[in-house]
């Protein structure tokens, strides 16, 4: 289900840094200027910025939604929020500017990627969101960031064939072919599963001031310490089925995706 990219919501801060997008954090400078994404055209930084927390931000589940941008680099993995923040520091810090649409999804879109008591456990609405970029005149919207390519080409084998499909993080009219590369148009991997429209807000600071994060109280303790641990393993052994062409097997590519730290 596509979303319009015309808002009432007026966001007037699309540039600036927040506790969340802390991008002028050292961490995230020195990958700036290690990448050289300052030096490129503004298609080219959106995209190679986007491609970077899409696939070396491996898919993951972090502590919380609601973590700064640093965070998310440091733990190397994040979901459709986590992934978010940091896709909206990054850009911000280059001068693109962008804003956050907060939505929430169907939990059936998980189904796979959680199991067990953890799914029994997780509301059935979960909060999602999706980063709108300004680029040439109009707002974009990226969501196809969320899983990386490896977990993704995994999926793709172990279910063939150009079909709709809900599960392991995706929710898609054609799993065969989901519209996730940059290409200066929208891009999605889990939009067929929103069931409402939270708005368009500044930065995510503010949204979650609004809505929090999806798990509170005692559920949150088991989440953080039991569940996404789970989940993430769910994740680690559906990539790890990929099974890629004998020609680009080396050493380092047997294994998932690695970011650039460890979850906490």
């Amino acid at each position: 289900m596509e979303k319009s990219n015309n808002s009432t919501t007026t966001v007037s801060g699309s540039h600036l840094s927040t506790e969340l997008l802390d991008y002028q954090h050292p961490s995230l400078q020195r990958l700036i200027a290690e990448r050289g994404w300052n030096g490129l055209s503004e298609y080219e930084r959106i995209g190679a910025i986007y491609d970077f927390v899409r696939n070396d931000i491996a898919f993951g589940y972090n502590v919380t939604d609601d973590l700064p941008a640093s965070q998310v680099l440091a733990d190397g993995l994040g979901q459709c929020n986590t992934k978010a923040t940091l896709l909206m520091a990054l850009l911000r810090a280059t001068g693109i500017s962008c804003r956050f649409h907060g939505f929430t999804i169907n939990k059936r879109l998980q189904k796979g990627a959680i199991t067990g008591l953890g799914y029994l456990l997780a509301p059935r609405s979960i909060i999602h969101s999706w980063v709108e970029v300004s680029y040439q005149g109009r707002w974009v919207n990226l969501e196809g960031f969320i899983l990386d390519q490896d977990y993704l080409s995994a999926l793709q084998q172990q279910f063939p064939g150009a079909r709709p499909f809900c599960g392991y993080g995706v929710a898609v009219r054609n799993l065969a072919a989901p519209p996730v590369s940059w290409r200066g148009t929208d891009t999605y991997i889990q939009s067929e599963g929103i069931n409402q429209d939270l708005g368009v807000y500044e930065n995510p600071d503010d949204f979650y001031r609004v809505h929090g994060t999806n798990v509170s109280g005692w559920k949150k303790w088991f989440f953080i310490n039991v569940i996404r641990h789970q989940m993430n393993r769910n994740v680690v052994r559906m990539r790890s089925k990929l099974k890629r062409p004998a020609s680009v097997l080396t050493p380092d590519s047997k294994g998932s995706v690695q970011g650039f730290g460890q979850a906490r």
